[in-house]
């Protein structure tokens, strides 16, 4: 009986974190965090950082310009994954609906060049919008990974598999007790 519960433990895979987490307190929090972020850069970009912008060189304007649509663009696909996520959670759409979903959301790309030119005239609130919303793209999408592992190939365990090999080939039973 022992053995069994001994095999057994080599062959279970390990519990999936990534849907856990997604119905965790800690997702309701993200999922808070990254609207209000997304609510933030619109309150900015259609007051302050429009009056902000006025007063930029032609350079700091260009790069304004650029870095604000980069930014609405990279908090838009933030929030259809957030949102996508959330319809999972509360049962509003299927895993596998998802999954099809999720293919049209773009979480890497919109890159901000941080030392190019124009950087260091942007309003120093724009910079911290666009620094904040670059963490929160790469928490979402390390937690993306983890919740849709599946899709990706995972490696076999070699330990495991050569534990099963040396079991048959001495036809014993896992952990070597009869």
């Amino acid at each position: 009986m022992a053995e069994q519960a001994e095999e057994s433990a080599l062959t279970q895979s390990p519990a999936a974190f990534g849907p856990r987490f997604a119905e965790s307190d800690t997702f309701k929090s993200l999922f808070k965090q990254g609207m209000a972020l997304v609510e933030e850069t619109a309150t900015y970009l259609d007051g302050d950082g429009r009056r902000e912008s006025k007063g930029l060189s032609r350079i700091g304007g260009l790069t304004y310009a650029t870095e604000s649509m980069r930014l609405t663009s990279r908090l838009m696909q933030l929030a259809s994954w957030l949102l996508l996520q959330r319809a999972v959670n509360e049962g509003e759409m299927m895993m596998e609906q998802a999954r099809q979903e999720r293919s049209k959301v773009r979480l890497r790309g919109f890159d901000s060049a941080m030392s190019g030119p124009g950087w260091a005239d942007l309003p120093e609130r724009l910079r911290s919008l666009i620094e904040r919303s670059m963490r929160l793209q790469e928490r979402i999408r390390l937690i993306d990974e983890a919740i849709y592992q599946d899709d990706v190939k995972v490696a076999a365990n070699p330990v495991i598999e050569q534990i099963g090999r040396l079991s048959a080939a001495f036809d014993a039973p896992v952990g070597g007790r009869d």
